[in-house]
């Protein structure tokens, strides 16, 4: 296909993205990518600018080489030397340390000066692609310089990511720090995994098909597990992930999103508010966790030495930076029950771990059995539950799999899947996971983005979790071989009611 200059319309307000840690490896690896995939889509309004900001001595000529280096192992498919020269030809750099007040004063004014130069109108986009301890700092360092202060005209955003806090104190110690600074509806927390196309389709799945939402409740449906599966160790997380764990990590942000946006009731409306309410509701809901539910119904592990795919991997203790005589899980597995009308006695079954034999993200709505009767004069031996599979990643797609009759005399049953994929259907757009959180970001669409009072319900969830494991006397966690599906404990969790788990092959 001949490359051209992409054109792009003001399809969203001008705007300067401002990326806090722009010589890091999120900004290499996700957002510069994706702004590139953004602008090749015709995204991005006509008058845009990026500015880099990091500790790191650099000139602007420096900062897009390193760029132009760096993305073409980052994006599908080959760069488009066009459009990567209409995109990088608005990008800049500024040095500064995050905690120097000088470096604000400095960012502010070249900020106003490429305000000027590329017609941005004053909107400002501040992306704290940065560890977690600087979010507050910077937020008050941008307030002092005026920065975060909105117009009629010109509005000013921030996105941070996870995690939100360590625990239900620190989350509502962040959030308060934040707020002195910033209304609620310029901060925009992110979660990479709400940006997959299929966890988006959940709620046009659930509510534009009249044939899955009268069944989506306790009546019809058996329990629902929710998997996010790694083949990966920690790499080179191995400070951050020794301190936080498998549940810290994962179970209050990735995992319990997917849990309100299956449980949810219908909102009112896609306005973000009329979303995320829906979502609180079902955080709420979730029936907190006693001391002995958490020893009965919670389970943690730690990978030892295996092989993945073949290859042999090391233990979690042997890890760099990692403590040799650590006890952080890097495996958890849970059963919640969520009490309302809809969910009553319907178990969610969580889990996640990493040095796992399969990169999956699923989630599995298993329905209640038909009953046998009509069957038992037939060879058949038993009937198959049905199962409604919501592939995240990295396949992403639905799938049913129901009961069908093998062809021949007799009456024998086998099961069957009808398979919907993006790829197939769609097509598989260049994405990093990033480009639509970016884009509702700069277009003011929060429903995608945790509310305040969501993050905090979510940590209060995990919180009891988190209490009778500090007060437990140490004994070690356990231990499963890396490349297998976690500790045996976790396979008890399912099979002492009658259920186990689906894995991924």
């Amino acid at each position: 296909m001949e490359s051209q200059t992409v054109q792009t319309g003001a399809l969203r307000d001008p705007s300067t993205i401002v990326v806090f840690g722009a010589d890091g490896d999120l900004t290499q690896r996700k957002l510069i990518p994706a702004l590139y995939n953004l602008l090749v889509g015709h995204h991005l309004p006509e008058d845009f600018a990026v500015v880099g900001l990091a500790i790191t001595p650099m000139s602007t000529e420096e900062f897009r080489e390193k760029l132009g280096r760096a993305v073409k192992d980052h994006i599908a498919g080959p760069l488009d030397p066009l459009v990567w020269e209409q995109f990088i030809r608005r990008v800049c750099y500024v040095t500064g340390d995050f905690l120097d007040p000088l470096a604000y004063r400095r960012l502010h004014e070249f900020l106003d000066e490429v305000d000027k130069r590329h017609r941005t109108g004053g909107n400002f986009l501040f992306y704290l692609a940065t560890a977690p301890q600087f979010f507050s700092a910077i937020v008050q360092h941008l307030g002092m310089r005026g920065l975060t202060d909105q117009r009629e005209a010109a509005w000013r955003r921030v996105i941070i990511e996870k995690p939100f806090g360590s625990n239900l104190a620190s989350a509502k110690a962040l959030n308060h720090e934040l707020s002195r600074v910033l209304q609620e509806n310029q901060i925009y927390r992110i979660d990479h995994y709400l940006g997959k196309e299929t966890v988006q389709n959940i709620l046009v799945f659930r509510f534009s098909n009249g044939i899955f939402e009268p069944v989506w409740n306790r009546r019809y449906i058996d329990h629902v597990q929710v998997t996010v599966a790694e083949t990966v160790g920690v790499e080179h997380r191995g400070r951050y992930y020794d301190a936080a764990g498998a549940l810290r990590d994962m179970v209050p942000n990735h995992l319990l999103q997917l849990v309100s946006l299956i449980a949810m009731e219908p909102p009112n409306s896609f306005d973000a508010d009329a979303v995320r309410d829906e979502k609180a509701k079902v955080l709420r809901a979730i029936l907190p966790f006693e001391p002995l539910d958490v020893l009965r119904s919670v389970v943690a592990g730690q990978y030892a030495e295996g092989a993945v795919a073949g290859q042999p991997v090391a233990a979690y203790r042997a890890e760099p930076y990692v403590r040799p005589d650590s006890d952080t899980e890097t495996f958890v597995a849970m059963k919640l029950l969520i009490d309302s009308w809809r969910w009553a006695d319907v178990p969610f079954y969580l889990r996640t771990g990493k040095r796992l034999p399969a990169r999956a993200t699923e989630i599995i709505i298993q329905f209640k059995r038909a009953p046998f009767m009509l069957f038992r004069q037939t060879p058949t031996e038993h009937l198959a539950p049905n199962l409604l599979v919501i592939r995240i990643q990295p396949d992403e797609g639905i799938s049913l799999r129901f009961d069908a009759k093998i062809p021949g005399p007799s009456v024998r049953v086998g099961m069957v899947d009808m398979d919907f994929q993006y790829a197939k259907y769609f097509g598989d757009a260049p994405s990093t996971g990033y480009e639509t959180l970016l884009h509702d970001c700069l277009a003011g669409d929060a429903t995608l983005f945790q509310r305040a009072d969501n993050v905090e319900t979510g940590w209060g969830v995990v919180e009891p979790i988190l209490n009778v494991w500090q007060g437990l006397p140490p004994k070690g966690v356990p231990l499963y071989q890396a490349g297998s599906w976690g500790p045996v404990e976790a396979t008890d969790l399912l099979a002492r009611e009658g259920r186990q788990w689906r894995n991924r092959m």
